[in-house]
């Protein structure tokens, strides 16, 4: 086969691939809507849609559409885009520093949202002004802001970064401890402890209008610097010999990766290994350029995160399940053999 006839064939895979990956967010994002106490149709929820799109005038039940718009369809939207920003930061991260091992929260970011989110729900600190997710918004910047000034910007090199985010993330999982443990009720600890571990029981339209921005705004610009992330897979020397401005650069995503992880976890909490475990399983599919890679980690994170949702709900009857747990179940297993298989190679 000549190379012209390849690259066509590669082509059209990929682009059927990302078809069949659309249509699957699609299915998974309906099955999460009909999912739940009140079991609802797929053809219920496709109605719904098109009905508030203006395509259809479909007579519901009342019932049914409140479900879905005041609660559920936000809810698994919210999850798809929370799935594909964490799916992608892992991916930058891992890029980055250069260790199959990395994602997002080894900046503290995490860390920081939850020592946030306390602040607010049991310390009172900016109540009525301040709500939860803004106080986690605010933790996650400051931890990452004592990750870039302890390790020098982020120009002190990969070490030093990580070494930064592990004392980082200790510090702030120490405050948060000590503010839970001395200064609220039982009720108090156990709410805050449910909402760290992960949950999307409280987005809405709101949230989700923000998160679609920030992380649609996140894939464009990785997208922009794909090439750049190329570079960076093979070293720092590398990326500087082909005129990149590393420790500017690697700020810049930095950067990029604790907007995103930010807004993501002031939402809903720490949603661990989604980072680690989703790029490992899209560059298998579709291999290690960025320009591909990136695509299908947004995607294959979103599916992730929405069936781990719908897990969350129905492991358990009559309780949800804090959605940080299902991902550690999938997530610890997986971890282990990244960590074997890492450990065999050096």
């Amino acid at each position: 086969m000549t190379p012209a006839g390849s690259s066509l064939r590669q082509g059209a895979f990929l682009t059927g691939l990302l078809l069949a990956s659309l249509l699957t967010i699609a299915l998974v994002v309906g099955a999460s809507v009909g999912i739940g106490d009140l079991p609802i149709p797929l053809s219920t929820t496709w109605f719904a849609v098109t009905n508030r799109l203006g395509w259809t005038a479909m007579e519901l039940n009342r019932i049914h559409e409140t479900v879905i718009w005041d609660y559920r369809l936000s809810r698994a939207l919210v999850a798809a885009f929370c799935g594909a920003g964490l799916a992608l930061s892992g991916a930058i991260m891992q890029a980055l520093l250069r260790n199959p091992l990395a994602e997002p929260y080894v900046l503290g970011i995490s860390a920081g949202a939850s020592t946030g989110a306390v602040a607010i729900a049991i310390l009172g600190i900016g109540a009525g002004a301040v709500s939860l997710s803004a106080g986690a918004f605010v933790g996650a910047f400051a931890a990452f802001l004592f990750v870039a000034l302890l390790s020098s910007g982020t120009r002190g090199g990969t070490d030093r970064t990580i070494l930064a985010g592990v004392a980082a993330s200790q510090l702030f999982n120490a405050a948060t401890s000590y503010v839970v443990t001395t200064s609220g009720n039982a009720q108090q600890a156990r709410d805050v402890m449910f909402w760290l571990l992960g949950s999307f029981g409280g987005v809405r339209w709101p949230d989700f209008v923000l998160v679609s921005v920030v992380v649609g705004a996140g894939l464009v610009l990785c997208l922009v610097s794909a090439r750049l992330l190329d570079a960076f897979a093979f070293g720092d020397e590398a990326a500087a010999s082909l005129g990149v401005d590393v420790g500017r650069a690697r700020l810049a995503l930095f950067s990029l990766i604790a907007v995103m992880t930010a807004t993501i976890v002031s939402m809903a909490g720490s949603i661990g290994f989604v980072g680690l475990v989703v790029p490992h399983a899209a560059r298998f599919v579709v291999g290690s350029l960025h320009s591909r890679l990136l695509p299908a980690c947004a995607v294959a994170g979103a599916i992730f995160v929405v069936l781990a949702d719908i897990a969350s709900r129905v492991l358990i009857p009559q309780q949800v399940l804090p959605i940080g747990v299902v991902t550690a179940l999938v997530g610890v297993p997986f971890f282990s053999v990244i960590l074997f298989r890492f450990g065999r190679a050096s």
